[in-house]
C-alpha cells in the first residue's frame, strides 16, 4: 500500500478522484458530504503541520490547536480591517510563525511530560486570552468574516470552493512535507527524535533544529486558521478548546508518527468517521460514535502501536 501511495501515478489518481469529490457528491444530492470532506481536508492540514514536531524532531505538543484559532483569528481581523483575502492568509500564516517562534524560543529546554504540559498550558491561555479580548475579538460572541468567494467560477456553492481551496492546501502540505522529510534538515530531526544526546555529540545544533520544526508547523496551523476561517465567515473560542489538541495528536499517532500516508490517513479515520456514522445511522447508534472512536484508538495501540502506516524506520524500530 505505501509503494502504492508513492507512486506518482497513484498519487495523481488520488489528486483527480479528490477534485472530482464534490461534484459527484451534488449530483447525487449529497452535499453534507462536501462539508465533512472539507472539516477532513482541514485536519489532514493541521496533522502534517503537528507531525513535524510529534513524528519527526519527537516534541510532545498538547496546544497545537491554538496556533489554529491565531491563523483564524488574524484572518478575521484583518477582513474586518478590509484587509483582501489573499493578503490576509499571509498574514495568518506569517503571525502564527512568530507567535510560536516566540514560544519556542521560551519553551523548548523543556522535553517530555513537560513541554506537553506547558504546551497544553498554552493553549488554554491562548483561548481565554481570545476569550476575554473582547476589543479586539469580541470575545465569547465571536466575530464575523466578511465573505469571500475565490473560485465563483468554477461553482457557485461556497462549500465546493472552499473545499478545492483546502485540497490545495492538503496538496501543498504533503509537498512541503516530502520534500523536507528527505532533505538534510528531516534526517536532523529524526536524529534527533531518536537521540538527542547523541545527535548533539555528532554536531547537530539541537535547539536550533528543534525550533525549526517547532516554528515551521505552525505555518499549516496557520493556513488551516485562515481557511477554516473564510469559509465559515465566524469564528469562536469554542471552537479551539482542548479536544481539538488531543484529536490532532491523535491523528498522528493513530496513523503513524513521522509518515505523511499515515497523517492522512489518521485524519480520514477519526474526523471522517463520527459525521459519516451520525449521517448514516439510527438515531440510537449516534450517541456511540465516540465510542468507537475510542475503541479504533485502545485497539491500534494494542496491536499497531507504530500506527496504522507508520514510516519505515519506525516500523522496523518497533518491530525489532
Amino acid at each position: 500500500m505505501k509503494k502504492l501511495l508513492g507512486s506518482r501515478w497513484a498519487l495523481g489518481a488520488a489528486l483527480a478522484a479528490a477534485a472530482a469529490f464534490p461534484f459527484l457528491a451534488q449530483a447525487v444530492e449529497q452535499p453534507y458530504l462536501v462539508r465533512v470532506a472539507g472539516v477532513i481536508g482541514l485536519f489532514m492540514i493541521l496533522g502534517l503541520g503537528l507531525n513535524f514536531t510529534l513524528g519527526y524532531a519527537g516534541l510532545f505538543d498538547l496546544g497545537f490547536i491554538s496556533f489554529y484559532a491565531i491563523g483564524a483569528y488574524t484572518t478575521a481581523i484583518a477582513m474586518r480591517a478590509h484587509v483582501p483575502a489573499p493578503l490576509a492568509i499571509v498574514l495568518a500564516v506569517a503571525i502564527t510563525l512568530a507567535m510560536r517562534a516566540l514560544l519556542g524560543l521560551t519553551i523548548l529546554r523543556l522535553r517530555g511530560d513537560y513541554l506537553a504540559v506547558v504546551t497544553m498550558g498554552f493553549g488554554e491561555i491562548a483561548r481565554l486570552v481570545i476569550n476575554n479580548l473582547d476589543s479586539l475579538t469580541n470575545g465569547p460572541k465571536g466575530m464575523q468574516v466578511r465573505p469571500w468567494r475565490p473560485l465563483a467560477c468554477i461553482s457557485p456553492d461556497p462549500n465546493v470552493q472552499y473545499y478545492l481551496l483546502i485540497l490545495a492546501g492538503v496538496s501543498l502540505a504533503v509537498v512541503a512535507s516530502r520534500r523536507i522529510e528527505s532533505s538534510r534538515v528531516g534526517r536532523a530531526w529524526v536524529a534527533i527524535r531518536e537521540d538527542e544526546v547523541a545527535a548533539r555529540l555528532s554536531g547537530i545544533p539541537v535547539r536550533e533544529y528543534k525550533l525549526l520544526a517547532f516554528t515551521l508547523s505552525a505555518a499549516f496551523a496557520g493556513l488551516a486558521g485562515a481557511l477554516f476561517a473564510l469559509w465559515e465567515q465566524f469564528v469562536t473560542p469554542e471552537s479551539f478548546v482542548f479536544w481539538e489538541s488531543v484529536l490532532v495528536v491523535s491523528i498522528v499517532v493513530l496513523g503513524g508518527m513521522g509518515s505523511i500516508a499515515g497523517v492522512l490517513l489518521g485524519a480520514l479515520i477519526l474526523v471522517g468517521l463520527p459525521p459519516l456514522m451520525q449521517w448514516t445511522l439510527s438515531a440510537e447508534w449516534i450517541n456511540y460514535r465516540y465510542l468507537f472512536f475510542g475503541l479504533i484508538l485502545v485497539l491500534a495501540t494494542l496491536f499497531r502501536p507504530q500506527g496504522l502506516l507508520p514510516s519505515a524506520r519506525r516500523e522496523s524500530e518497533l518491530s525489532s
